[in-house]
């Protein structure tokens, strides 16, 4: 009984050892994990606050000066239009022009927020659109119901979508490309290609920037999910990204914002309008 109650002693005490080593040899890929996900939000957070920053310089020292402009240009021609009608030609000209270059700078500034592409196509066209001529052939496929996407998760996926695509045109042309997408609680989405791989590409020489393989990976994760880049056996670079669904929104998708007069009248002016309506 003794050496049944020994033997029970060393077992149990060789099976704690081991349970502590194995926590111990967990405790540094725990700590790397955190580090990757504490520098991964880091650089999300960066990112974010310098479009912030840009979109704030570009309204404030582009666009508002340009309104003001146009403001005081309004004025003059107003005072020449009583003083000297026949020179409101050249100033309404001046001002139209200007106008139009104004309007310009806030697409640009839209696109820059949301991809056009995106309202006016859908999700699978505007892919499709952007994936012609990238490369031999390309396909799209969707599996599932692509409606009612939120609205985060639509631009992840296309912004991974064409980061993949471009890389493809600039890397691999001569190539075929699947971009498969699936839905279940995830979007799910597959860019494969038929070009050299991963190695091949990534020594073609393209300058760093906000746009790249890090930057797949941060819009995935932005939204909770992950993205993944491997070169395939036999030749091809795939990208798999999933994009959780719950997480993006309480919204089934995107709404446009309702419109708001722009110069809503007084309280006063409304409730006389209002009065009158009703007969009183």
């Amino acid at each position: 009984m003794r050496a049944v109650l020994a033997r029970a002693a060393v077992l149990a005490g060789a099976f704690a050892a081991g349970a502590a080593a194995a926590h111990a040899a967990g405790i540094p890929h725990l700590l790397r994990l955190t580090s990757e996900l504490q520098r991964s939000r880091e650089r999300i957070l960066a990112s974010r606050e310098e479009e912030r920053r840009r979109l704030r310089h570009d309204l404030h020292d582009g666009l508002g000066p340009t309104l003001a402009s146009l403001a005081m240009s309004l004025d003059a021609a107003r005072i020449t239009l009583a003083c000297e009608p026949e020179r409101m030609e050249p100033l309404l000209s001046d001002v139209r022009d200007r106008l139009a270059i104004a309007v310009g700078e806030i697409r640009d500034m839209a696109h820059g927020l949301r991809p056009p592409a995106l309202d006016d196509l859908g999700l699978v066209a505007a892919i499709q659109s952007f994936a012609e001529g990238c490369c031999d052939r390309v396909v799209v496929r969707f599996d599932g119901d692509p409606a009612g996407l939120p609205a985060a998760v639509e631009v992840a996926a296309y912004r991974i979508a064409q980061e993949a695509l471009t890389n493809v045109r600039l890397h691999a042309p001569g190539s075929t490309v699947l971009v498969l997408l699936t839905r279940d609680t995830e979007l799910h989405l597959l860019v494969a290609d038929t070009g050299p791989g991963l190695h091949e590409t990534s020594r073609g020489g393209r300058p760093k920037s906000r746009r790249g393989l890090a930057a797949m990976k941060e819009w995935a994760a932005e939204l909770g999910g992950g993205c993944s880049v491997a070169s395939r056996t036999g030749g091809g670079t795939v990208v798999t990204a999933h994009l959780p669904l719950a997480v993006a929104g309480t919204t089934s998708g995107y709404h446009r914002p309702a419109t708001r007069p722009r110069n809503p009248a007084p309280e006063g002016a409304r409730t006389a309008e209002r009065r009158r309506g009703s007969g009183h």
